[in-house]
């Protein structure tokens, strides 16, 4: 896997997420921008959307004890982490930093947050040869960063949809080429012939015919 997939992964994400969020997403770009108000709309109207919509992002997310605001926050974090542990190129441990988002940023602004750290990582990988190195429970290689980045875009995505309402599966080749870089031995055979379903059975948020909801798991990126 590589940063194109992060790039498939994104546009999935933010092409359903943009407008629960008052955005619009343009793929070719990679940009978020607000939605265009209603032709004859007032300020005041448009205030109180936009209340409407931080409102909407502050219910729990699918299974999760995080806010849907909190998990897209999460999305950006984790990707900012995947690209700064390769760029230090860490074999042994991981870099003491985190994301911050500060307090009251709009769920349009989180978004434009996790576009940009997506292209951080994207470039990264692009730059990282193929025997670079860091650390991820063992040394990984850009394939396992890239895959779980897809992970988490796709996971995450889907524990959002779950708390705005949005009928959303993860797609099946990101889903598929997710589940074998990094739970190839996790999976039993046939558990679902939909890689979406089998996505969200192995990272704990659904049960499927034959296999109950699994309450803990570990990717393996390490080579």
């Amino acid at each position: 896997m590589d940063s194109i997939h992060v790039g498939r992964a994104l546009d999935e994400s933010l092409s359903l997420l943009a407008a629960p969020a008052g955005a619009a997403w343009d793929a070719a770009t990679g940009t978020i921008t607000r939605a265009r108000p209603a032709d004859g709309a007032d300020r005041d109207a448009v205030f109180d959307e936009d209340q409407r919509t931080d409102a909407a992002w502050t219910v729990p997310a699918g299974v999760l004890e995080w806010t849907c605001l909190r998990t897209a926050e999460h999305i950006a974090h984790d990707l900012t982490a995947y690209a700064t542990q390769l760029a230090g190129a860490d074999p042994a441990g991981y870099l003491p930093l985190d994301l911050l988002v500060r307090p009251g940023t709009h769920p349009r602004d989180v978004l434009r947050i996790v576009a940009a750290c997506a292209r951080l990582l994207r470039l990264e990988l692009d730059a990282a040869g193929p025997d670079a190195r860091a650390w991820h429970w063992g040394p990984a290689d850009r394939t396992g960063f890239a895959a779980m980045a897809v992970d988490e875009i796709l996971v995450h995505t889907w524990d959002i949809a779950q708390g705005l309402g949005l009928a959303w599966t993860p797609p099946a080749e990101l889903s598929a080429a997710v589940l074998a870089r990094l739970f190839a031995h996790d999976v039993p055979p046939g558990a679902d012939p939909e890689p979406g379903r089998t996505l969200l059975w192995a990272t704990g948020r659904i049960a499927l015919p034959g296999h109950a909801r699994r309450a803990g798991w570990t990717v393996r990126a390490a080579v």
